[in-house]
C-alpha cells in the first residue's frame, strides 16, 4: 500500500491572504485532520465524503487529485491514472455519478466503481467466488454494510449510515448530558480507540479526557471508563445488529447455514472495537472474527477487483 491518509481536506478561506477569490487548498489528509476543531479564523477543515458519498464535489476533487499527486511522488504512477472506488450499496445513481465526476475533475483516466462489502470480502480473503456463503460486516467511517456473498456477487445486504464518526458522535453526546463536559471530535475518537468497548462484560478500565464544561465553556478534565463508551455506543450498535439480524432473515436458507458453520469477518476500522464479537454472538449466535488489518480490506479489495468488470457493477 502506497497511501493510508483520511478523507479531511483544509482549505484558506477566500479573502483570508489568499490571492484566488475562492479558497485555496492549505493541506489534506492527515495534516488536515490534526487541524479538525483547533482551525483559526481563516482555515476551515471540512470532510469531502459522508456516509461513504460525496458531501462536498469541490473538496473531494480536491482531495482526490492531491492524494494521485502524493501517490505519484511515493510510487511508479504512469501518466495515464485508473481507480476503483469504493461505494456503498445503498447510494443513488446521483450519489454514483457524483462520485465518477469528481474523480475525473480530478484528472483520473478511468473510473470502476464496487460495493464496498463485496470489496471488503475480497480484501479479507473471503472466498467470494465460490458457491459457498459468506457474511461480511463491514464498519466504515460513515456507514455499516452487512452483506452474504456468493459465486462472486452479492446475495443479500443491508447499508445503515452508522459507523465510526456516529460512534464517536454518540461518545460526544453521551458524555455531555452524563458529565456536562462537551468533548472535541477528536478526543472522542480517541477515547475510543483507547477504552472502547461494545459491552460492559469486561474488566474496567479508565482513561482521562478534557474538554469544556457546558455551563462555564471551562476547560474540564474527566475520567471515562470503557463501560461510560459501552453505555454510550449502545443506541448506534443495536443498529448494527439490527442490519445483521435482517440479512439473515432475508438471505437464502442454504447460505445462511454456510454462514452458521463458517462464521462472521469483521472488516472496516470498526471491527476494532472491542468485544463486538462477543456483543453480536450473544445478540445472534453467530461466530465472528476480525480479518486481518481490517481498516484495509476494502481498499485491498478495490485494488483485486481492478479491471474485473464483473465484480466492478456497481456504477
Amino acid at each position: 500500500m502506497v497511501l493510508n491518509q483520511p478523507s479531511v481536506v483544509c482549505f484558506r478561506k477566500a479573502g483570508a491572504g489568499a490571492t484566488d477569490a475562492r479558497p485555496t487548498l492549505e493541506a489534506v489528509g492527515e495534516l488536515a485532520k490534526a487541524l479538525l476543531g483547533r482551525e483559526p479564523g481563516h482555515l476551515e477543515a471540512v470532510r469531502p465524503m459522508r456516509h461513504g458519498v460525496i458531501a462536498d464535489a469541490h473538496a473531494a476533487e480536491q482531495m482526490i487529485r492531491s492524494f494521485i499527486d502524493m501517490s505519484r511522488t511515493r510510487s511508479r504512477f504512469g501518466r495515464r491514472v485508473e481507480v476503483t472506488l469504493c461505494v456503498p450499496s445503498d447510494a443513488t445513481a446521483v450519489e454514483r455519478r457524483a462520485l465518477r465526476e469528481a474523480a475525473f475533475a480530478a484528472g483520473v483516466s478511468e473510473v470502476e466503481l464496487i460495493e464496498e462489502s463485496l470489496a471488503a470480502g475480497l480484501g479479507a480473503g473471503l472466498p467470494v467466488t465460490e458457491p459457498v456463503g459468506s457474511m461480511v460486516v463491514d464498519i466504515g467511517g460513515g456507514t455499516t454494510e452487512v452483506a452474504v456473498i456468493s459465486l462472486g456477487g452479492i446475495v443479500y445486504r443491508e447499508a445503515i449510515r452508522v459507523g465510526g464518526n456516529q460512534f464517536d458522535a454518540a461518545i460526544v453526546n453521551h458524555v455531555r448530558n452524563l458529565y456536562g463536559v462537551l468533548l472535541g471530535e477528536q478526543t472522542a475518537e480517541h477515547v475510543k480507540q483507547t477504552i472502547g468497548s461494545a459491552t460492559s462484560a469486561v474488566p474496567r478500565r479508565s482513561t482521562r479526557a478534557v474538554g469544556r464544561g457546558v455551563g462555564d465553556g471551562l476547560p474540564r478534565s474527566i475520567e471515562l471508563s470503557n463501560h461510560d463508551v459501552a453505555d454510550a455506543l449502545a443506541a448506534p450498535l443495536k443498529q448494527v445488529i439490527g442490519a445483521v439480524k435482517s440479512v439473515l432473515e432475508n438471505a437464502p436458507a442454504e447460505l445462511v447455514t454456510d454462514i452458521a458453520n463458517r462464521g462472521v469477518v469483521l472488516t472496516g476500522g470498526g471491527a476494532l472495537l472491542a468485544d463486538f464479537e462477543r456483543l453480536l454472538y450473544d445478540e445472534t449466535g453467530l461466530v465472528a472474527r476480525i480479518a486481518d488489518e481490517p481498516a484495509t480490506c476494502a481498499v485491498r479489495g478495490a485494488g483485486e477487483a481492478m479491471g474485473r468488470l464483473t465484480m466492478c457493477q456497481a456504477d
